[in-house]
Formats: C-alpha cells, structure tokens, sequence
C-alpha cells in the first residue's frame, strides 16, 4: 500500500475503533450483529489487503530511446501507487457496514441529552395520557408510547417525575398507575422521586431546588420562568412553536424529540 492508501485506512481504522469501543458496553442483540459485522469486515480487510498475491514472472523492460530537449515529460504515473479496485471495494463494504450499525435507544436517550445526569420532567401530557388536574381525579393512564423510553431514562438518568395535585386520592391513584406500567420494579425509579404539589409555582420551586441538568415541562411559563437557572429545558406542546429561550427546546411530544 502506498502512503495515500496508508492514512485512508489508519483513518477507517480509528472509525472502527472508535465504534467497537462503544459497542463493548452495550449487551441488547442488535449491537452484538453489529459488532460482528465490524470484526468480520477488518478481518476480511487485513486478509485481502495482506495475502501473497503468489510468484510473478520476472519481466524485463525495454527502453524505448526519447529524443533530447524534447520539452515533453513521457513519464506515467505508476501503477503500483494507485489503489486498486479491491481495496477501493473493501473501504466501500467496511463504511456501509458502520453505516448500518443503529444506535441503541440508551444511545439516543444519552445523545438528546447531552449525557446530562439528572432530569425533571412533569407527568401531565408527558408521561400520562391525561392533560389536567381536574382528569387526574378520575383516572390516571400512562402513555404506552412513552413506557420504554421511559424505564431506559431510569436506568440512565437521576429522574424525578413531578406534577401538581389537586388532592391526596389523585396521588395515589398517579403512584398505582406508574406502579401497574413497571415503572418501579423495571426501571431505577423509587416512589420518594415521584413529587407532587399543589400548585405551578410548586413545581418550579422543586425544580429550582433539585438543580436539574434538564427540565421537561408542558407549561410555557414555567420553561420561561426557569430559563435562567436550568442548563437545558424541554417543552411539550403540539401546537406552539415560538422559541423560548436558546436553552429551552420544543417538540410536541416527548418520543418525537428522541425519535422513536
């Protein structure tokens, strides 16, 4: 290989590297398919570009004489130095292989976030199906949507899941349905990191003390009030689009801003 064809590959190296080195911590299946297919390409690789090409019959080149200050260069690239079709093949095989490796939902969870450690988020029009107090004292349900994203949060995230009340009875009956969805005994949530309230200053209150790396919330004036002490901030709203802050993004539901 020639120097060219030497930093390509250096380079296709330091990719795979780098996609193994964290393909390694992860354990769901999709990543192990993943992980052979990029061990299986570099061996395919190193054995192609490495092989004995076998014994060649020694030829000897004849010189055609060139004429004196001609002014014209006769010389030809050599082809030794260009890469050949194989390798070019190879390089081609081993990208659309990294290519299709998808990353794992604890993955994306990690990436939207920003790898930030602990998270607020509301329940209301969030993580339940309902939208208001007044729903609540009726039924809680949570969103079947949201349930895997949800428990993946748990496992890599300090969470607490917050919401204003309007009397005793709807807490329990909140608690009972993240207890039926497996919140608790599935994910990393305990039933102390559930918080309610009675009212919307409440809920910023907690916030502020907890000092979240983000904040998600369904009211806008809440987002806006805590802009200026929150990192980062998440707003719900299938209808508004006007920004809040720099800090503060928009989505309309909480699958659609980890795309799921």
């Amino acid at each position: 290989m020639d120097d060219y064809f030497k930093d390509d590959f250096s380079q296709l190296i330091k990719r795979i590297g780098a996609k193994l080195s964290e393909l390694l911590n992860i354990q769901d299946l999709p990543s192990v398919w993943g992980l052979g297919v990029l061990v299986a390409a570099v061996i395919f690789t190193c054995r192609l570009l490495w092989a004995p090409s076998g014994p060649q019959r020694r030829q000897h080149k004849v010189q055609t004489p060139t004429p004196r200050n001609s002014g014209v260069n006769n010389s030809q690239p050599n082809a030794s130095h260009l890469p050949s079709g194989n390798e070019d093949s190879t390089l081609t095989v081993i990208n659309e292989a990294l290519q299709h490796v998808k990353p794992t939902l604890g993955q994306i969870v990690r990436q939207r976030l920003t790898d930030g450690r602990k998270v607020t988020c509301r329940l209301l029009g969030i993580i339940l199906e309902e939208s208001t107090p007044e729903e609540l004292q009726n039924k809680a349900t949570v969103k079947s949507s949201v349930l895997e994203l949800l428990l993946e949060m748990t496992k890599l995230c300090d969470l607490y899941l917050m919401e204003t009340v309007l009397d005793d009875e709807t807490e329990k009956r909140v608690l009972t349905a993240l207890e039926n969805a497996g919140i608790f005994t599935s994910g990393g949530l305990v039933k102390d990191k559930v918080l309610f309230c009675s009212t919307e200053i409440g809920r910023t209150s907690f916030v502020r003390q907890l000092e979240p790396d983000w904040h998600i919330d369904s009211n806008r004036e809440i987002n806006s009030q805590l802009a200026r002490f929150i990192k980062c901030q998440l707003h719900i709203s299938p209808t508004e689009t006007e920004s809040i802050a720099s800090n503060v993004f928009s989505s309309s539901s909480l699958e659609q801003f980890f795309g799921i």
